[in-house]
């Protein structure tokens, strides 16, 4: 994966994202949309078979970076999350 910021300023953060797909964004964007300090979250791609997204934030107060970091974390507690209960329920079925 490879990051590159498009855009930055105090309310809005634009990164092009390389090598991932809508199956890593989708989730990062419905958390970012969650949260009351977001005005508006998504990711969009020029076409569908290029390999760049980008993933586009705007926020009412806070830095959009910071809150990306924060979803970013809250998602990963939720992986982490999921991967205990699984492998808790996997092993008592044996």
């Amino acid at each position: 994966m490879e990051l590159k910021t498009i855009k930055k300023t105090t309310k809005e953060l634009i990164l092009e994202i390389t090598g991932e797909t809508e199956t890593l964004l989708n989730p990062v964007a419905e958390v970012l949309l969650d949260y009351d300090d977001v005005d508006y979250a998504s990711y969009m791609s020029d076409h569908p078979e290029s390999k760049k997204r980008r993933l586009y934030i705007r926020v009412k107060k806070g830095k959009p970076e910071e809150i990306l970091k924060k979803a970013v974390k809250q998602l990963e507690d939720e992986i982490k999350t999921f991967s205990k209960s699984f492998v808790s329920k996997s092993k008592s079925k044996k």
